[in-house]
């Protein structure tokens, strides 16, 4: 008698993504299986030339046995979407490790000299001698602050309505200012601090008139030329994911052209636009090279920033970090962790104020309805 046909396998289905724990495990194995084999043949076979070389044979072995596993258990697409997915992770541990890694060293150089006395007064007085502990920055937070919200006044507008003339009009015009926004993104920002001295600062300086010399208002216009692109280009994007749908609907509703874009299309981007300032403010707060050429630099407070050199907290960083005395290169240490926690507090400021109320609005709204009935 012949055995009976054993029954067929049941096929489940799911999502190529979606991982289970036998998923995990067989992972495990073939990571396990990929540094053994790796050990074998670099190790024992031929002579290793150092540990990169093995790390990339154990991740490629590792990559021809997920995929050869996972196909024999769960089919090529879900093979072919574990390895896309296994490369790109890969990826991005791989681009975060040395942002993690400058993270880490600049808070074990700084925080340990960090003090609230950094805050409340200056250089002026503060001999390089003195101890790391007593550095000041409050003209350099000051500097910072004010150069970066004027060039906010300033680009904030600009780069809106030019993504708004790029992407709502028909002009003819709309070609050459893209050509000009996409130039203009490459532009190095040591570039725009030499144009601003050539043409405002030094013209300014032999006709005697304050405003155009050394100043934070010209440091203020070398960052706006720096920033604007970058805002324009963001916005730019934003503006064309918005549905053309919702456009229709206000402009059959009788809107004009303007009013749809002030009252439908800019709020619908507004969490794309506030991306994009936050993406402005880290492409000109850190800038040091534009700064040399505009505001100079201070020891002392100058909270006017349309008179006299102006400091800024790149500038501190760099006038303390090419010292060649250790406790004055750890001032500059401490301006970078400040530079860095002061980044990362304007950009909650503006994810707090570009955050989407809708769906709040749309609760509060159910409630008071539900309250009514």
């Amino acid at each position: 008698m012949t055995p009976p046909a054993a029954p067929p396998r049941k096929l489940v289905k799911r999502r190529p993504s979606e991982t289970t724990r036998q998923d995990r495990l067989a992972a495990l194995g073939c990571a396990v299986s990929a540094t053994l084999l790796t050990w074998f043949v670099m190790h024992l076979l031929l002579d290793s030339p150092g540990w990169l070389a093995d790390l990339i044979v154990a991740y490629l072995l590792y990559l021809a046995m997920l995929y050869l596993v996972t196909r024999d258990r769960l089919g090529r697409l879900a093979a072919s979407d574990r390895l896309v997915s296994t490369v790109v992770v890969t990826g991005a541990l791989v681009l975060l490790a040395p942002l993690l890694s400058l993270l880490i060293y600049i808070v074990a150089e700084g925080a340990p000299y960090l003090r609230p006395g950094f805050f409340t007064h200056d250089m002026s007085a503060v001999a390089p001698t003195d101890p790391v502990t007593d550095t000041g920055g409050l003209h350099a937070v000051v500097g910072t602050l004010q150069q970066t919200a004027l060039t906010l006044v300033l680009v904030v507008p600009l780069g809106v309505l030019t993504a708004v003339f790029l992407n709502e009009t028909r002009s003819r015009f709309r070609r050459p200012v893209r050509i000009m926004v996409d130039a203009m993104s490459g532009l190095p920002s040591i570039v725009a601090g030499l144009f601003v001295y050539a043409a405002l600062i030094i013209p300014g300086i032999q006709a005697g008139v304050g405003l155009f010399s050394y100043n934070g208002m010209m440091a203020t216009l070398a960052l706006t030329m720096v920033m604007l692109p970058t805002v324009t280009r963001t916005v730019d994007v934003v503006l064309r994911l918005v549905p053309d749908g919702l456009r229709e609907a206000s402009l059959a509703l009788g809107a004009s052209r303007a009013r749809t874009v002030w009252s439908v299309v800019l709020p619908t981007a507004r969490t794309g636009v506030t991306t994009a300032v936050i993406l402005g403010i880290a492409r000109v707060a850190g800038e040091t090279a534009p700064l040399l050429f505009t505001s100079f630099g201070a020891l002392g407070m100058n909270a006017n920033p349309f008179s006299d050199p102006q400091e800024s907290i790149p500038l501190f960083i760099y006038r303390f970090i090419k010292q060649p005395l250790e406790n004055v290169q750890q001032r500059g240490y401490v301006g970078a962790l400040v530079l860095i926690l002061l980044i990362f507090g304007l950009f909650a400021i503006a994810r707090v104020v570009g955050r989407d109320r809708s769906q709040r609005k749309a609760k509060r709204i159910t409630v008071k309805t539900q309250e009514n009935r």
